[in-house]
């Protein structure tokens, strides 16, 4: 009697663990950005942090409120993040996904057509106003796009993580 006690225990852990590690990944399939309206798929920098999550649940890493640059997500397969707190969202160098205009690896001197005259300029960055808000292109040592941040923040409002 012991024994078949024993044995159903070790059974019942045993099929536990197993059924742990079968678990999927949530997936988001591919992130489409549009630059004009400052959305990813929609979602828009100053969603919070659940509505993000619902619409991506593919994130992986997330930051808490209570660390420096307040709670974000943080998509690293895709190079894209959303700070929640700060209302903008970064996408890098490795994007993968569709972009409206693309961006990535555009020159400096060639965005006049699609965003007007730069409100604010930097060696590296550019700061344009835009219709939801502000976007921000960092530029590489060739002034070439490689950083793209926007947000539905003015550029006296923005805060960015540094």
């Amino acid at each position: 009697m012991r024994k078949a006690i024993l044995l159903s225990l070790a059974f019942i852990c045993i099929s536990y663990f197993a059924s742990a590690q079968l678990k999927a990944k949530p997936s988001c399939g591919e992130f489409s950005v549009d630059i004009l309206n400052g959305t990813v798929d929609n979602a828009k920098p100053d969603f919070v942090l659940e509505q993000i999550k619902q619409k991506f649940p593919c994130f992986t890493s997330e930051e808490k409120e209570t660390d420096k640059c307040g709670s974000a997500l943080f998509y690293q397969d895709k190079d894209i993040k959303f700070y929640i707190k700060r209302q903008y969202v970064e996408i890098g160098p490795a994007f993968k996904g569709k972009m409206s205009i693309p961006l990535m690896g555009a020159a400096r001197g060639s965005l006049f057509k699609y965003f007007g005259n730069v409100k604010i300029k930097d060696a590296s960055w550019d700061a344009y106003q835009t219709q939801y808000g502000t976007l921000v292109l960092h530029y590489n040592a060739a002034n070439k796009v490689n950083l793209i941040q926007f947000s539905t923040k003015s550029t006296e409002e923005l805060n960015l993580c540094e």
